[in-house]
């Protein structure tokens, strides 16, 4: 049965993300592997995590709405993908056993920190990004890059953020808040879509969700005042270290 320790870790770690999240990016690698590490099945834990942390994506999508009102309008075509591939990822972790989804949650942990650690050299590789293609035969390869993205992010979701943003920049986009705030509308359906389905289904323990909702509000308000404080490449280091050391940990722990 839950303790008040057991809650405030929760809450801690929800906390820690909101503000990794406003800063960096890359929460869920530390609010995942600590619910799983708080005794969550890894197939509880990660719907629990999607549901959990929806509502910070919708405040990030929030804050770009000035971005957003600019965006070619056969940009948000893109969103059809994300939905069919949330889904279908939410629909592929329902069905993989247990078992074997405990034997994966490392390597995708450890996938995920490795994605989160080439964050920068991508998004320098974007900044000088030559202005793309935008034929219909080119959108439609977009297009179905962001539906296999939807796909992992149904299924696990952490560092779809960078992907997008790479399928963005060889679409031809140049403005890196534009793309920041059409990767949060696509982000949030990918994940919207999918805790839809893990809430339907009963796949969401409520408790830890709803104490992890209300860290990851307080965490982005006031914990990335801190974060700010501590600077972006500190914060980052963090989190790889996070990353790691939980993929080891889970490792060993099979």
């Amino acid at each position: 049965m839950p303790t008040p320790a057991y809650d405030s870790v929760t809450f801690g770690a929800a906390i820690l993300a909101g503000a990794v999240n406003s800063v960096a990016g890359g929460g869920s690698l530390i609010t995942f592997p600590t619910l799983v590490w708080l005794g969550l099945p890894p197939l509880t834990a990660n719907a629990t995590n999607t549901a959990a942390l929806w509502p910070g994506a919708l405040g990030s999508m929030w804050g770009y709405r000035r971005e957003l009102a600019s965006t070619e309008k056969q940009m948000y075509l893109l969103i059809v993908p994300s939905f069919a591939g949330g889904l279908a990822g939410a629909l592929l972790l329902r069905l993989t056993p247990a078992p074997l989804f405990d034997r994966l949650v490392p390597l995708l942990v450890l996938f995920a920190t490795l994605l989160f650690m080439a964050q920068e050299p991508i998004q320098r590789m974007l900044g000088h990004h030559p202005h793309g293609s935008r034929s219909p035969r080119w959108f439609w390869a977009a297009g179905l890059f962001q539906l296999l993205v939807g796909v992992y992010g149904g299924y696990f979701g952490a560092g779809i953020g960078i992907l997008m943003l790479a399928a963005l920049s060889i679409l031809g986009g140049d403005d890196i808040h534009q793309m920041n705030g059409l990767k949060n509308l696509l982000g949030m359906s990918i994940n919207g879509i999918a805790a839809v389905y893990f809430i339907v289904m009963h796949m969401v323990s409520w408790r830890e969700a709803l104490i992890m909702a209300a860290g990851s509000i307080v965490g982005g308000l006031a914990g990335a005042r801190v974060a700010r404080r501590m600077g972006r490449p500190a914060v980052r280091r963090m989190v790889v270290a996070i990353g790691l050391s939980m993929a080891a940990g889970l490792m060993l722990r099979l």
